[in-house]
């Protein structure tokens, strides 16, 4: 099993990850130490967890950009009412900031499931929505550190085993995902609908249901992460998380999701994320201007996409097959 997976995509590009990270620690010693290693996994928590809702979507063969939005909303939402209501527990904090992004993201499903509207499309119009919306309610103002309650901002930094609540909260949203891509039939749906959504209808699956249900958990994650972001960061504005969409996005084409549906793993989707997470912490170190950090990420994201056609044309994407068609012509997705 340990050699089937280093030489599969996810096991390459751990190895890719691994020795850049052992790279960049022969320029920096420091960079491969222990505290370090936990910092760059918490900086890249928020993007992990993004990236796993962005891949159920992908899978589905649509794409949500509006999921940096969401978090810019949904945290200044909170980060606001935190204010007003100092008094108001972190559990009903955390809770509405769950409930406002499934709000925002079930919309996006809405539209794509009962209209049929393009997901590029609804979540280009709904990013710009969310984003307007975020400035009318603040009226372009800030929200500051010394504005929000000391358990807002602390709940994220708290440390269990030296490590913050922050990394905790990523590594049970991938054990959470990766058992249900794995072992349920929830999960299953997610393939087989992107995969070939004519046998997946012939098979029962609603694949307009299982694409909102995408965009349910894509905005739910994005929900979460609102409220994580400010309250890390201390601060709610207009222009929280502005960009970051992209990033989420070349995590998951880095990590194999196939942007034509049906392809990809959750590991991938990680390694993908860490593997940016890593570039981005090690650019300062080895000289690298960060403006060059989003002309990086995008040329990774072009080699990523040819790399992943490339690979598409030697899947057969065939599920349902007439009785006389010989074995050796299909081949089973790969899940």
């Amino acid at each position: 099993m340990l050699k089937r997976f280093i030489y599969s995509r996810e096991g390459i590009l751990s190895l890719i990850v691994l020795a850049l990270f052992l790279g960049v620690g022969m320029i920096s010693p420091a960079f491969i130490s222990l505290p370090n290693s936990i910092s760059i996994f918490n900086d890249t928590s928020i993007l992990i967890m993004l990236s796993l809702g962005q891949m159920l979507v992908i899978l589905t063969r649509c794409i949500d950009l509006s999921v940096a939005a969401n978090v810019a909303f949904t945290g200044m939402v909170v980060a606001m009412t935190n204010q007003y209501f100092p008094q108001l527990s972190m559990a009903i904090l955390i809770v509405l900031a769950l409930a406002l992004g499934a709000l925002l993201g079930a919309i996006n499903g809405l539209f794509v499931w009962l209209l049929k509207v393009p997901s590029i499309v609804i979540t280009l119009g709904t990013m710009s929505i969310y984003r307007g919306c975020t400035f009318l309610l603040s009226d372009g103002a800030w929200v500051n550190s010394h504005q929000m309650s000391p358990s807002f901002i602390a709940l994220p930094r708290f440390e269990i085993l030296s490590v913050p609540v922050l990394s905790w909260i990523a590594v049970v949203a991938i054990i959470i995902v990766f058992w249900a891509m794995k072992y349920s039939v929830w999960g299953r749906n997610f393939y087989s609908a992107g995969g070939n959504p004519t046998a997946a209808f012939y098979s029962g699956v609603n694949v307009g249901k299982v694409q909102f249900y995408a965009f349910l958990v894509s905005g739910t994650l994005s929900g979460l992460c609102g409220y994580l972001w400010v309250s890390r960061f201390a601060v709610a504005y207009v222009d929280v998380a502005n960009g970051f969409e992209l990033q989420v996005v070349a995590a998951c084409v880095i990590g194999g999701i196939s942007i034509v549906g049906g392809v990809g793993t959750v590991v991938g989707c990680v390694v993908g994320a860490l593997f940016i997470g890593v570039v981005n912490n090690a650019l300062p170190i080895i000289g690298v201007s960060p403006f060059w950090q989003m002309a990086i990420s995008g040329l990774v994201i072009v080699i990523a996409v040819i790399a992943n056609a490339s690979s598409d044309k030697d899947k057969a994407r065939i599920i349902l097959r007439k009785p006389n068609e010989s074995d050796d012509s299909v081949q089973a997705p790969s899940h």
